[in-house]
Formats: structure tokens, C-alpha cells, sequence
């Protein structure tokens, strides 16, 4: 695949079915709803050391798991919920994770206390519109940013947990605060590249 406009019909790390589906209707696309921004950060942490084709292949099970990724749900899972969590393969069965994500809930309900919403929390770091990036190769693609770097301390001074920056940037990207489809994908354009 080439690194200029036009010649790729997509980003090259989407190579298997699982990842072009979620590359070519998800990832990069903004997201405003709540649920789903709560989705992503517990996803996004669970990858931290993974792949993200293992956490898409654990998605479903995930939803299932987390109560549709009610936020107010998770927040109230006791200590019989998340061993239980933890025996279960469909999963990532690491212990801090799982009690991370548990805390998360509790600090992510504070956050919609405070401003309304986490969407007008988290959106607040690209000033409210996602940010085009004009990458033309996958190694031009940072880990981390100074807009994440600010997101990830952040968080941590809230209590969050598995929000490193490069976490926060994995999300940044996920939930279209940041368009980093290269320039030469056909999603970049459709996410607002020009």
C-alpha cells in the first residue's frame, strides 16, 4: 500500500475482518454518547500490554459483562462480582484492571456530576472538535500527545486508573477526538480531512 492521498483504501494495521469493520465504521468516528465513551476507556485500558484485535475478539463478552457499560452498574460490583470476573475467560482476567475498571465507574460518575456529562469533561482537550491529523505512514502515528499527556494527568489527579498517555491517546483516537487515519485512507477524508 502506498503513503500518498488516494492510494490505500484504508489504514494498513486493519488486516484481519474483525479490525476492518472497526476501522472502517468506527474508529476515528467522534463519539458523544456517554456509554460508549466509558466503553472505550475501559477497553482501551484493558488493552494496555495487549492487542487491540485481542480486545475486539472480547468485546461482545465484555458488553455482556459490564451491564452494557452502565456506568452506575459497574460502579456498584462488589467483591463476589469481580472474582467472578475474574474466572471469566471471555475476558482480560487481570486483577488490577478489572478492580480499575470498577474504581473507574465511581471516579467516571463524579466526572458527569461535575460537568454534566463526561463527553463535555473529555471533549474539552481538543477544545470541542476532533483534531485532523496529516500522518501519511503508521510510523509517523505518536503514542502519546501533549493533548493526551494533559488528558492522562487529568484523570489520574481524579482517581482513574490504566490512563497512562498512551492509554489516553489509544482512546483519543478510538472515540474521533483525534482523526489519525492516514492521509492516503478513505476514512480520513470521510472524518473530515482535507
Amino acid at each position: 500500500m502506498g503513503a500518498y492521498a488516494g492510494a490505500m483504501e484504508r489504514c494498513p494495521w486493519a488486516r484481519n475482518d474483525l479490525a476492518i469493520r472497526y476501522h472502517d465504521e468506527e474508529w476515528g468516528v467522534p463519539v458523544h454518547d456517554d456509554r460508549r465513551l466509558f466503553e472505550f476507556l475501559i477497553l482501551e485500558g484493558a488493552q494496555a500490554g495487549l492487542s487491540w484485535d485481542t480486545i475486539l475478539k472480547k468485546r461482545e463478552r465484555y458488553r455482556e459483562v459490564y451491564e452494557g457499560f452502565d456506568a452506575a452498574i459497574v460502579a456498584r460490583f462488589d467483591g463476589k462480582k469481580r472474582a467472578a470476573m475474574l474466572r471469566d475467560a471471555g475476558i482480560v482476567r487481570n486483577r488490577l484492571k478489572v478492580e480499575s475498571s470498577v474504581e473507574n465507574a465511581k471516579r467516571f460518575l463524579a466526572v458527569q456530576d461535575e460537568f454534566g456529562s463526561f463527553d463535555a469533561f473529555v471533549w474539552r482537550f481538543v477544545e470541542g472538535a476532533p483534531v485532523i491529523s496529516r500522518r501519511r505512514a503508521l510510523g509517523d502515528v505518536p503514542a502519546s500527545t501533549p493533548r493526551s499527556d494533559a488528558l492522562s494527568k487529568d484523570l489520574r489527579k481524579r482517581g482513574f486508573r490504566f490512563v497512562g498517555t498512551t492509554i489516553c491517546y489509544a482512546f483519543m483516537q478510538a472515540v474521533g477526538m483525534v482523526n489519525d487515519h492516514l492521509v492516503g485512507c478513505r476514512r480520513w477524508k470521510a472524518l473530515g480531512g482535507k
